[in-house]
């Protein structure tokens, strides 16, 4: 059973090691849990609906308290409280494109508001109903999840929006496919929101970012569908996919996604590689990603990430054996893990690994073996669910991410660390923050900033700490040639940041594709343009 207040299955528990909140509590204090409401108590909020029946719509309560929220922190703040401000007035559960034509006539007829809603996990505020004179339908994608063609010899397969990681993989890997797309919300999250959203998984120097994977598909429009057919290129003009690639439902809703598949590679590794400091790790990235050594997938942990995982990890006399080791080979303070991975042939595996393990040599690499990277990968889906033992102990934590040019990169870095370090300063507060380079490219790389902080003595006080703490990273990234948003999208959240990266003639052309799919705003109003924009 999905967990109605937080993230996941309820049968998934990742606790926090032992001495995780000792670590905690010397660098940020001891924890301060707050209270959590029943949902009982928040089933009773819910007021009734606005809407006359539809027979693909449900008003219960339940539902429409599971639609509500997606999984920023100030939706679990929400969520953890009970206050969860506007709900949508019923849930759609549409089983084809032509169930989808109907709600949006629908929604024309009645002056609804409908909100796209794939696996519930924006970390942007994309799902979240606003106080509207209208009524609000989130039309859930959830039953369009099946593998509905694969052409074997072009490599394309055609999905159900609603397909969510597993059910994607396991349709393609019982035909000897896979997309390859792994974001760490992948049980999760779904096709269509991938494509919305515009996200990256985490093997994306072998498959691609979904732009790279999203070959076509149809988008249900007011006016009609908008179908995009598949070519291996095309100079025919503007490419109607970027129409749908980022558009986060405000053109119109996504009812078939056609992507590139891969067949399954015949082996696949991980690999731990500790650098002796962070100069010379940065370097032996980008010359990684510049010298385009075939690699799979690519993470560096900074040396404040990388002691936080060694501290979290448990097994606390192995640890010490292999900070003893490190330390022996020129990797002790200050040093930063590397995770890397090589998928493909037998000889295509062999080769990247040949060329990493040479390059990696050169700027002080001591290899661990494949022990870390198969527990990277053993728990790479699994760190969200830490937030759930985090908060029992006291403790909110939340991500941001951004992507900027390599000679800016530790500059970024240092300056989105810093504003956040000392964004609570003036309540005597300590904020414990790290980051890691999760996906590199040969001009650049992503920055993905994790931030632990103690909640105040209300959720409202909690709540200023994160808008303080967001708007100082955003403010910072946005003045320092970073994107606002990566991989998780814009949302709500970035919104107010989205001028500042687009310009005005760039805001003006996204309001008036707004306005000419959507011209009553009737399709998730305030997400990617805010209230007023289109």
């Amino acid at each position: 059973m999905r967990r109605w207040n937080g993230w996941g299955d309820e049968a998934t528990v990742v606790e926090l090691p032992a001495g995780g909140a000792d670590f905690l509590a010397a660098r940020i204090g001891s924890g301060r849990p707050l209270p959590d409401a029943s949902l009982e108590s928040v089933l009773a909020r819910v007021p009734a609906s606005r809407l006359e029946a539809h027979p693909l719509i449900t008003t219960r309560a339940e539902d429409r308290v599971r639609h509500a929220r997606g999984q920023s922190l100030p939706d679990w703040l929400a969520m953890r409280e009970g206050d969860f401000g506007v709900f949508p007035d019923g849930v759609a559960y549409p089983e084809s494109a032509e169930d989808i034509r109907k709600l949006l006539a629908w929604a024309e007829r009645q002056d609804l508001v409908l909100i796209p809603y794939g696996g519930g996990t924006s970390v942007a505020g994309h799902i979240n109903p606003e106080a509207s004179t209208r009524p609000v339908v989130s039309l859930s994608l959830e039953r369009m999840n099946r593998l509905l063609e694969l052409d074997e010899e072009s490599q394309i397969a055609r999905f159900g929006p609603g397909a969510n990681g597993p059910q994607v993989e396991s349709q393609l890997r019982a035909r000897g496919f896979t997309l390859g797309h792994f974001p760490q919300s992948w049980e999760l999250s779904t096709l269509g929101g991938w494509v919305a959203s515009r996200s990256s998984g985490q093997q994306s120097l072998r498959y691609g970012r979904i732009e790279h994977l999203f070959a076509g598909g149809i988008l249900e429009t007011f006016a009609g569908p908008l179908e995009i057919p598949t070519f291996p290129a095309s100079a025919a003009g503007p490419d109607l996919r970027e129409l749908v690639l980022g558009s986060e439902g405000r053109f119109g809703v996504i009812s078939e996604v056609r992507v590139r598949v891969s067949r399954l590679a015949e082996r696949e590794a991980f690999y731990g590689v500790f650098l002796p400091d962070w100069p010379r790790a940065l370097q032996a990235v980008r010359s990684l990603a510049q010298e385009r050594v075939p690699l799979s997938m690519l993470r560096l942990s900074n040396a404040l990430e990388t002691e936080t995982q060694l501290a979290l990890a448990g097994h606390p006399g192995r640890i010490a054996l292999l900070e003893k080791y490190l330390g022996w080979r020129g990797a002790g303070a200050g040093k930063c893990l590397l995770t890397f991975g090589v998928t493909g042939s037998r000889v295509q595996t062999a080769n990247a690994l040949k060329q990493a393990r040479q390059l990696l040599k050169a700027f002080g690499g001591v290899f661990t073996g494949t022990l870390l990277g198969a527990k990277w990968a053993e728990g790479r889906f699994r760190f969200p669910y830490l937030r759930e033992s985090l908060w029992q102990a006291g403790y909110a934590v939340d991500t941001l991410e951004t992507a900027t040019d390599w000679s800016n990169v530790d500059a970024l870095l240092r300056k989105v660390e810093r504003s956040l370090s000392y964004a609570l300063a003036a309540e005597g507060e300590r904020v414990h923050v790290f980051t890691h380079l999760s996906h590199v490219y040969g001009e650049g790389s992503s920055l993905y900033t994790t931030y632990v902080f103690r909640p105040a003595a209300s959720y409202a006080a909690t709540h200023e700490r994160w808008r303080r703490l967001k708007q100082a990273a955003s403010r910072t990234i946005v003045e320092n040639r970073g994107t606002i948003s990566h991989q998780h999208g814009v949302g709500r959240d970035h919104a107010p940041y989205l001028l500042r990266e687009k310009g005005p003639l760039g805001m003006a052309a996204l309001q008036a594709l707004a306005a000419h799919f959507d011209p009553q705003r009737r399709l998730n109003p305030g997400a990617l343009l805010q209230d007023g924009d289109a």
